[in-house]
């Protein structure tokens, strides 16, 4: 008996890749805290991961306004850039909050003016995904054809896990900088604090260090004693401010 398992095959392949582009995905975003970094390691990745993807691209949305771009080749970045138009797939998937799948631009009749300058580029289908990152930003990722006809279901697939994953991990992004900068004004805040930034001052005169350094410094001796930050300042002043035995 023969069976035809080719269609499987394929599916099953096509599984195999989404997971290895997520699971990429993650590893080359889990430490960043740039947002554009990370937007252009997205694009960068999902480019050289899926196959029949020639050029990827990101739109972010920041309270409604362009918010920038990111591009897997800087000579089709103007295709995500709404500063050129609004007109295009990628504000199409914000706007309706779906896929958006054009398949074959030849007969495109959606965005004329986006369409005329993504064939003069070599662009011959396109799919935009919307990408939910938090209550402030949103985009679309938008993954580029050479010929057309060659974006299936399974990119339609790869691009809908491709979306949420993104948001997550790009939400992960805004939120690892929202602590930096706060724990950099919490520290900023404590160096002018009287006792730390005295204490601080020991350190960093003791050390050779700089201001961060030092307090860190504080910051593991509190740990280790299981005692406040502000206790450890005052005794290690207290100890420098003692008069020496003649």
């Amino acid at each position: 008996m023969n069976l035809d398992t080719r269609e499987p095959v394929v599916q099953t392949l096509g599984v195999l890749e989404t997971a290895a582009l997520l699971r990429e995905l993650t590893a080359g975003l889990i430490a960043l805290t740039d947002f554009d970094e990370a937007l252009l390691a997205l694009v960068r990745v999902t480019r050289d991961a899926v196959a029949g993807v020639r050029w990827c691209g990101f739109t972010a949305l920041r309270a409604g306004e362009p918010a920038g771009v990111a591009a897997s080749d800087e000579r089709l970045a103007e295709l995500d850039d709404l500063r050129h138009g609004p007109d295009s797939p990628a504000m199409s998937a914000i706007q309706r909050r779906e896929m958006i799948l054009a398949a074959d631009l030849a007969g495109e009749t959606r965005w004329p003016v986006w369409t005329a300058r993504a064939r003069d580029l070599g662009v011959r289908g396109v799919i935009s995904a919307p990408v939910d990152i938090d209550d402030q930003v949103i985009g679309a990722i938008n993954l580029y054809a050479a010929s057309p006809e060659l974006l299936t279901p399974q990119h339609q697939l790869t691009a809908m896990l491709l979306a949420e994953h993104a948001g997550l991990l790009l939400a992960a992004v805004r939120d690892r900088k929202r602590q930096l900068t706060l724990a950099s004004e919490r520290d900023a805040s404590l160096l002018h604090d009287g006792v730390v930034g005295q204490a601080v001052g020991v350190i960093m005169t003791q050390r050779g260090c700089p201001p961060a350094e030092a307090l860190d410094v504080l910051r593991t001796a509190a740990s280790s004693l299981d005692i406040p930050l502000r206790e450890v300042a005052e005794r290690l002043v207290r100890t420098v401010s003692r008069p020496r035995d003649a």
